[in-house]
């Protein structure tokens, strides 16, 4: 299993906002992909700025691809985004689960 990290940052006054939308793009999107096996989505908001992090993990990189496209380490994004987000993270972060709970 492979899980892959995305972060972003937006204005705290838009974080409501933002989540809403990342549930009728990303999450949705994420959860219809092939060999997607769950969606996490971290909050942190400091001050004036709202993380966010989401963690998806996926049974292989052939799975993240049907997601991402072939160049899987490539962040994706919505032409929405420019509306919420002050930059934009070229790549995802991917590690091997060597350990997760459950069966």
């Amino acid at each position: 299993m492979i899980a892959r990290l995305w972060h972003g940052r937006t204005r705290a006054a838009l974080a409501d906002e933002y989540y809403t939308f990342l549930q009728q793009t990303g999450i949705p999107d994420y959860e219809s992909t092939a060999g997607n096996h769950g969606v996490w989505v971290l909050r942190s908001i400091e001050d004036e700025t709202a993380h966010f992090l989401l963690i998806t993990l996926w049974e292989s990189v052939e799975s993240i691809k049907r997601f991402a496209g072939d160049n899987y380490r490539k962040a994706r994004y919505y032409p929405e985004d420019k509306d919420y987000l002050l930059e934009f993270e070229e790549n995802a972060s991917h590690y091997e689960v060597l350990r997760a709970p459950g069966p």
